[in-house]
């Protein structure tokens, strides 16, 4: 039997949290949505499938949280998708470890095919 796959959302806008979210448990998807990044770096149990990562989040940058992450024993596995309305950041969002950058806007159907892509087993 399949276990369903756990995608975290980490963002500061609720309206992302909320519709990203939506769309995702349509999908089949279960989501832990997490309002800003504060405290994922100590992740150490329940890890999810994959990690959506805004880059731009208040007081925060998701490309340090996601270097801590990846430098981390038990997290350095975890899938990072690294999202960010900026284009131009996408070296910086690998440099930084991410497993792959969507700037968004984007469309919904590019996200599905990148979380299958790096959930697969």
């Amino acid at each position: 039997m399949n276990k369903t796959k756990q995608i975290m959302i980490a963002d500061d806008d609720d309206a992302i949290l909320d519709a990203l979210g939506a769309m995702l448990e349509y999908k089949g998807y279960e989501v832990r949505p997490v309002l800003n990044g504060k405290g994922l770096t100590e992740m150490q149990n329940e890890l999810p499938d994959l990690l959506l990562l805004d880059i731009w989040m208040s007081g925060v940058d998701g490309r340090d949280i996601c270097k801590k992450l990846k430098a981390g024993n038990v997290t350095s596995k975890m899938p990072i998708v690294l999202i960010s309305a900026s284009k131009d950041i996408h070296t910086s969002a690998m440099e930084a470890g991410a497993d792959d950058f969507l700037a968004k806007p984007f469309e919904i159907e590019e996200l599905y095919k990148m979380i299958e892509l790096h959930t697969a087993v």
